[in-house]
């Protein structure tokens, strides 16, 4: 789930810059941690700051908002 989040959000080049602005990682360090927690968490935690991108992301993905908030609420454990 966190990597088609992912995808979604590299989808717009704004909300791309956002991404890595707020998250302080640059392409190359997106690419070398991509399958690590972490990462995973950084995406959820974007999504779920901002309400038009947990909305958007859920559309997209074809999910309930709510089952992003589960998935970041399960790797914050």
């Amino acid at each position: 789930m966190a990597l088609s989040a992912l995808g979604w959000i590299l989808t717009d080049d704004r909300r791309a810059h956002r991404f890595m602005d707020l998250t302080g990682l640059t392409p190359e360090g997106l690419r070398a941690t991509i399958t690590e927690a972490g990462t995973h968490r950084a995406i959820f935690d974007f999504l779920c700051a901002h309400e038009p991108d947990l909305l958007g992301a859920a559309d997209a993905l074809g999910i309930q908002p709510a089952q992003l908030v589960a998935a970041k609420e399960r790797l914050a454990r």
